[in-house]
């Protein structure tokens, strides 16, 4: 599996870049070694709330989720493609 994590227009912390890392391990087993995996995390609107938007892009399969943090976010986008993933798997 091969990543690729975007920031736009904001620093990405570590502690941030963990939390993706190890949310991802849990799907290691649903994809093939040369899936790739695209995040495209930015701010949509500075000064309102719900405003951290995540973008994931699994093999053929995408979610894209607003919450208040880039956390909530990416977690609701890989449960989204959960389900989606294990058929992909089963096939």
């Amino acid at each position: 599996m091969k990543t690729n994590i975007q920031a736009v227009n904001f620093e990405m912390t570590k502690k941030l870049e963990e939390y993706i890392n190890k949310k991802l391990s849990r799907f290691a087993r649903h994809l093939a070694d040369d899936d790739e995996v695209v995040i495209r995390m930015n701010v949509v609107k500075p000064q309102t709330k719900n405003n951290k938007q995540v973008k994931v892009q699994i093999a053929a399969l995408f979610a894209e989720k607003t919450c208040d943090t880039f956390e909530e976010a990416f977690s609701s986008a890989l449960e989204a493609l959960e389900g989606g993933l294990e058929k992909r798997k089963e096939q």
